[in-house]
């Protein structure tokens, strides 16, 4: 099984950014608790960042011809605006995992707004390094025919 992983807009400055909402770990860390997760659960997974909208759109429809098992994204501010992001995503066949390091409901209320939402499987926020944990265990349950 395959998952891709897309790290959205500001992810490379995880460690530096807001340690607040974000804490101090890194964006590599997270990609390395991934990789040990996914080794646990049998699962290769793949991870993309990228600042520029374009450049993330083009993974989302490679991922479509690359045929992933299942897609987590957490697109950072453009969850709540980006509808080329959001209509990327409408393509895919597999099951979609979106997920936020801080809870973006308790936060200013631009991003209580997903535009993503009636798209996705589900969303994970609020829980640090976590929600992409336990967003790679939704996914590959979705992905196995689980969480219907």
């Amino acid at each position: 099984m395959k998952v891709l992983m897309l790290h959205g807009i500001n992810h490379n400055m995880f460690g530096k950014r807001d340690p607040v909402q974000y804490g101090t770990i890194t964006l590599a860390e997270i990609d390395e608790q991934l990789r040990t997760l996914g080794r646990e659960l049998d699962v290769e997974i793949e991870s993309f960042q990228t600042n520029s909208e374009a450049e993330m759109v083009e993974r989302i429809h490679q991922g479509f011809f690359d045929q992933v098992d299942a897609v987590l994204i957490n697109a950072g501010a453009w969850t709540h605006y980006s509808y080329g992001i959001r209509d990327a995503l409408a393509i895919l066949t597999c099951p979609i995992v979106e997920l936020h390091m801080s809870n973006i409901h308790a936060r200013e209320p631009f991003r209580h707004h997903s535009v993503f939402a009636e798209i996705v499987k589900g969303q994970i926020s609020g829980f640090g390094v976590d929600s992409y944990l336990l967003a790679l265990r939704a996914g590959v349950s979705a992905a196995q025919g689980g969480a219907k």
